[in-house]
Formats: structure tokens, C-alpha cells, sequence
């Protein structure tokens, strides 16, 4: 008997879906798309084990461009129904797709307990800090200060940080990620997709009709090196296009050096992604202009993931006759009527 051949390998058109993309010309959403795409069959995952959960938006629109299983769900619930995803079918890798307004206004404590809980979640935030598929409105992302049509005085909310969200929940995995970035992007998804338990990739997205040039600094090719930094564990925080510039530590306060290029100071601070959360949140307040924009991955633990958990609690629930319902009601503390 002829042995049956092995399926050819997986390319990045497997992953691409019949669908009419449905996004503006030039809009970010096309850069990360194509990124998920080709990294997918390098993580040689059959595509019907593959899952991709949405909320409402802009970016939500991902499933139908993928050529997997999918839900288009309601506003702001993916993180809930992919963790009930996920703990029915733990062989199943689940992505959740989401936007700052979506993820963080009405599916804030969705996301939160999703983090907490370490869920095997791959969660993508596209953040362009603006609400795109309603037309404009400030989102929770929005600086201070913003001028939209729901705002037109300008936002006087404070803005939400997702990474400061996602660290002070302890997630495992928090990293951001820009989409003119492309081949770094490509690693994060990569990064984030063989993290065990919850990963939080946030990814600064442009929305050139209602919010455009958000990020232009740390997305322009000519200004992107001097206005982020890339986290590098074990490697020290050293930027600009010249490489002459570091963070360090003084008295606990971060603050930037410049010094001769290729000769970095013995005190500038080392990347460590396997610190405690109060390294990584610190990292979440380097901010222009003062300073540069971290980019990488600002924490990776390891910890037992939730769905893991759960299935334990149930092999430790079974006992002798559970599957007897009559054993069942006349074990243990029962009474009886006369």
C-alpha cells in the first residue's frame, strides 16, 4: 500500500479569504493584514485549527480576510467569547482582533479579565486613537486636548495607555508593534503567537481619513529610528539614527544620554522582558517628547494558563460514580423526609 502523501506546506495565499477587502486606500489595517498572513504558515498550525474573534470596528473586519474559522461578534465582547472559545476547544489557537475603541471603551473589562486570567489569547489592538467606522469621535486612546466630532472643544478625558492596562493585569506577554514597520511587526506576531497564555500585542495603526499622521514620527522612515527605541532583551536602550543616544537610570527616573557613537555608557539601562511588572510599566512611561517610543516586547513570563487550569480542577472534581446519578444523590450529606 502506497503511503499517502504529505500535505504540501502551508503559504501565505492559504490564509488569504475570497473576500473584497473593505478598508480605505492606504489605511494601516492593509499593513498588518498582510503581516498576519505570512507569518501564519510559519507557525504550521492547520488553518482549521485556527480562530480569528472580532468585535466592532474598523480592524474587526479581520475574519472575513483570513481564510480560517471566524466570528464577527459584538461590540466589545470578543475577549469573552474567545475565552469561552478557547476553554471548550484548547486545541484551538485563538486571536482576538480588536481597536482601542472597541478593546478598551465598551470591551475594557472584557480585555482586563482576559489578561488577568492568562487565557492562551492572542490579542491584536489596532490603535489609531480614533474611532474610524463611526466617523471620527474621540476614542479612549485620544491625546488630551483632541479636536473631533464628538469633542469639538477638545477631549478633556485622560487617555487610556493599553500597555499600562495590560501590565498592571500582569499579563504575560505585552508588546507593541508599528504597521509601516513591517518586518518588526512580522516578528511580534510571530513572538505573540507562541507565547503561552494571553499575549497583548498593541499596534499603532494610522487612520489617514479622520486621524491621520497620529504616529508620523515613529512611523516615517526618515525620523522612526530617533523617535523610538527597539527593546532588545539583554541589550542596552540605545536609539537614533546614528546609535548615540541611551536611557538610563538616575535615582529611579529614566532619563536620555547622548554620547559618542559606539561608545555607549557602562550604565545605560539593559532590556529585561523577564522582570517583574514594575520594569515593563516603566517602560510604559517613555513618552515624546521627552523621550523615545519603546517598541518590542516589554514583558514575557511564563505561568500556567487558564484554560490548563480549569481542565485540572475538572479531572480533580471526577470521583468514583460521578457518572451515576443515582450514586450521586444518595452519597454524601443527604436527608431523609418521614
Amino acid at each position: 500500500m502506497t503511503p499517502a502523501a504529505a500535505p504540501a506546506p502551508l503559504t501565505r495565499k492559504d490564509f488569504v479569504s475570497d473576500q473584497m477587502v473593505r478598508w480605505c486606500p492606504g489605511c494601516g489595517d492593509f499593513a498588518i493584514l498582510a503581516q498576519v498572513q505570512k507569518t501564519m504558515p510559519e507557525l504550521g498550525v492547520p488553518r482549521e485549527k485556527v480562530v480569528f474573534i472580532s468585535g466592532i470596528g474598523c480592524s474587526s473586519r479581520f475574519p472575513y480576510y483570513m481564510n480560517t474559522y471566524g466570528f464577527h461578534t459584538i461590540h466589545g465582547r470578543a475577549p469573552a467569547i474567545a475565552t469561552g472559545l478557547k476553554c471548550a476547544r484548547p486545541d484551538l489557537q485563538v486571536w482576538v482582533v480588536t481597536g482601542d475603541g472597541d478593546g478598551l471603551s465598551i470591551g475594557g473589562n472584557h480585555l482586563l479579565h482576559a489578561i488577568r486570567r492568562n487565557v492562551d489569547l492572542n490579542i491584536l489592538l489596532f490603535n489609531n486613537r480614533i474611532y474610524g467606522l463611526t466617523k471620527g469621535q474621540a476614542s479612549p486612546t485620544s491625546e488630551k486636548g483632541k479636536v473631533t466630532k464628538s469633542s469639538p472643544m477638545g477631549t478633556i478625558d485622560r487617555p487610556i495607555h493599553p500597555l499600562r492596562i495590560a501590565i498592571a493585569a500582569e499579563g504575560t506577554f505585552v508588546a507593541r508593534a508599528v504597521d509601516t514597520d513591517v518586518e518588526h511587526l512580522c516578528k511580534m506576531v510571530e513572538r505573540a503567537a507562541k507565547h503561552k497564555g494571553t499575549s497583548f500585542l498593541e499596534i499603532y495603526q494610522n487612520c489617514l481619513v479622520f486621524n491621520d499622521n497620529a504616529f508620523e514620527a515613529v512611523e516615517n522612515r526618515a525620523t522612526r529610528e530617533d523617535a523610538s527605541v527597539k527593546l532588545e532583551h539583554g541589550k542596552p536602550l540605545i536609539f537614533g539614527r546614528n546609535k548615540d543616544k541611551g536611557i538610563r537610570l538616575r535615582n529611579n527616573k529614566p532619563e536620555v544620554v547622548t554620547f559618542e557613537a559606539g561608545k555607549p555608557p557602562a550604565d545605560l539601562l539593559v532590556h529585561d522582558e523577564h522582570a517583574g511588572p514594575e520594569y515593563a510599566y516603566l517602560l510604559t512611561h517613555l513618552e515624546p517628547p521627552e523621550f523615545p517610543v519603546p517598541l518590542g516586547v516589554f514583558r514575557q513570563v511564563q505561568e500556567p494558563a487558564y484554560e490548563e487550569l480549569m481542565e485540572e480542577q475538572i479531572r480533580a472534581a471526577a470521583v468514583p460514580g460521578a457518572d451515576d446519578l443515582g450514586k450521586l444523590l444518595k452519597g454524601g450529606e443527604t436527608w431523609e423526609v418521614k
